[in-house]
């Protein structure tokens, strides 16, 4: 177990162990802070648990022994159970305490639990991160903050154990909001990144040299740095699955109708990865989008 370098800090629960959050929560317990940690899959803890974390058998005992409790679970439904349910986070959670959500959800959503806290006296953060399983690991992901300035505070000595850039957006739903704007940016450029590919491959090139030049070039990007080697190996092992992506072009979209913005390029992103997701591929990696484009065109990859 890592030597507590925090005396007196909070005792922090922590609900959700897949590919982003298991080394999240690894980071939270090498800072030095005392760490409760739940999973449907009992399994899934035992890592955990060997770094110095304690077990729970429930999310309400969780939350009942936790100061804050974060989370970083997969679908809005499972944030709205997780936090608003009767045996959930903010039913049980020590007075005083702070719930911090890393998933990303809907702004809506984020502003309910942040009423809901404030009923019982409790604060609330939401707070998406990006950065992928990479930048999990490595303890850089970049946090996006809304929330009422104290529970920011208290949350931040946390954030900061995984969390390279941390900006407070706004009010509570501002994290969220700010996460739609970089899927926005991300589904450009995975778009942009595979159709490149296909072109050089078609043209007859060889796709890892053509790297070695545009990677260089005006035309570089974080996916094509991260993710083009394992597209031109056809490796779809996830940083971040397609499903989840899905589920944030789908809240995009939403917000987009509620606001009257027309926002064609995630449209055609969201129709796209659709199309992977229905080849099989929803629990893929989010560079499985050339398989959508080359089917389109007739043609396999690699």
């Amino acid at each position: 177990m890592a030597e507590r370098q925090h005396g007196g800090s909070p005792t922090v629960g922590w609900i959700g162990l897949g590919i982003m959050g298991g080394p999240m929560c690894r980071h939270v317990i090498n800072a030095g802070f005392d760490v409760i940690t739940y999973a449907r899959r009992p399994e899934a803890t035992a890592p955990l648990a060997e770094a110095g974390a304690r077990v729970a058998s429930s999310v309400a005992e969780l939350a009942a022994g936790s100061d804050l409790v974060a989370t970083i679970v997969g679908m809005p439904s499972d944030v709205e159970q997780v936090l608003l349910g009767d045996d959930g986070v903010i039913a049980n959670l020590r007075p005083g305490g702070t719930v911090v959500d890393l998933t990303t959800s809907e702004p809506a959503l984020a502003r309910r639990i942040a009423a809901a806290a404030g009923e019982r006296g409790l604060g609330a953060v939401d707070a998406p991160v990006s950065g992928g399983q990479g930048g999990a690991e490595r303890g850089t992901l970049s946090i996006m903050v809304g929330g009422d300035e104290a529970a920011v505070a208290a949350a931040e000595p946390v954030l900061r154990s995984f969390g390279e850039t941390i900006v407070h957006q706004g009010g509570p739903g501002a994290g969220q909001h700010t996460k739609a704007a970089n899927q926005i940016l991300v589904a450009g450029a995975m778009i942009a990144m595979c159709e490149s590919l296909l072109y050089a491959s078609a043209a007859g090139l060889d796709p890892t040299r053509v790297l070695e030049s545009v990677s260089r070039g005006a035309g570089s990007s974080a996916a094509l740095t991260a993710l083009a080697p394992k597209t031109i190996a056809a490796d779809w092992t996830p940083g971040f699955y397609i499903e989840h992506f899905l589920k944030d072009l789908g809240i995009i979209l939403a917000e987009a109708r509620r606001s009257g913005l027309a926002l064609p390029g995630v449209e055609l992103a969201e129709r796209l990865y659709r199309s992977v997701q229905r080849l099989g591929h929803g629990r893929s990696g989010t560079q499985a989008l050339i398989l959508a484009l080359a089917e389109e065109s007739g043609r396999s990859w690699p």
